[in-house]
């Protein structure tokens, strides 16, 4: 390391899911991915709505929770697996979702809509996290079960009309996928290789000088989801690690949120006024919070 180990900062529980809502069955999302364990949840996709309402994705079971205070409510339930989650400026939900590709789905209702199945009659690999752009645009990895075996992994842009754009296509595993706040480049989390890639924006589909902005230490799984604040400071969820590392926006590691529940941080977002951030840490099923150090 050339910079000074980032600086630690505690969590503390905000809410867990209910036990009413939990089922510690196998299933075949367990089956792949916990062998053998019967996995009641699996939490993922943070976002807030226009009413600073929290909503999740669980991964195994096809559901989307709303959770407001410490009540979790219900929104859909669906044959899917949801993992990456976002609000849409008319407070609709877009999923993007391992079997399924794009989803929609209408938050008061719950009824669930195909957006983007596939291109060119093929399959996406499995679609993993998404980011919305001002212009309309939908940016998603399409990570299925790339890695470093197999670099082949996929970033994806869906503009307004409809049109879809292949930005990347030799990803070791893209995961979590944010904007800087100017919205001209884009951070990509490489899991497998334990990076997040880099790169412009432009009005065309060509990219050019991906770079590797970050590394997070080498472990059992890399970075996870991504969120940037107000001050360009990004936040790289690391399962591998039970932490969120933070890092400037020239790439100097800054902190290290350390979860209070089990290890495996999935996801991140900023709370509405930008002052915490909200953590999936999906061993226990629960939802953590820290307070930030003002900018």
């Amino acid at each position: 390391m050339w910079f000074d180990p980032p600086r630690p900062i505690v969590s503390r529980l905000l809410t867990r899911m209910p036990d009413e809502f939990r089922r510690p069955e196998r299933s075949e999302w367990s089956a792949a991915n916990r062998p053998g364990v019967a996995v009641d949840c699996f939490l993922e996709g943070p976002a807030y709505d226009a009413a600073a309402r929290l909503h999740v994705v669980d991964i195994p079971f096809g559901r989307v929770f709303r959770i407001e205070a410490d009540r979790w409510e219900l929104v859909a339930e669906y044959d899917g697996w949801p993992n990456g989650l976002k609000v849409m400026p008319d407070q609709s939900l877009l999923i993007a979702d391992y079997k399924r590709g794009l989803v929609g789905i209408e938050p008061t209702s719950g009824r669930v809509s195909p957006v983007l199945g596939s291109v060119g009659s093929e399959g996406f690999k499995g679609l993993n996290d998404l980011t919305l752009h001002r212009d309309g645009s939908v940016l998603f990895t399409d990570q299925g079960q790339t890695g470093l075996q197999d670099p082949s992994g996929r970033v994806w842009r869906r503009h307004a009309d409809g049109r879809l754009e292949r930005l990347l296509s030799t990803g070791p595993s893209p995961n979590g996928i944010v904007l800087n706040q100017a919205q001209t480049h884009c951070y990509v989390a490489m899991t497998r290789s334990c990076e997040v890639w880099r790169f412009l924006l432009r009005d065309d589909a060509v990219v050019g000088k991906a770079q590797c902005f970050a590394r997070v230490p080498a472990g059992t799984s890399g970075p996870d989801g991504l969120a940037v604040d107000a001050a360009d400071r990004l936040y790289i969820a690391n399962p591998g690690h039970g932490c969120v590392w933070v890092v400037e926006p020239d790439g100097r590691p800054l902190w290290r949120i350390d979860s209070c529940a089990g290890k495996h941080i999935t996801n991140c977002a900023l709370t509405p006024d930008g002052a915490a951030l909200v953590m999936t840490e999906s061993a226990t099923g629960s939802i953590l919070i820290a307070e930030l150090p003002a900018p």
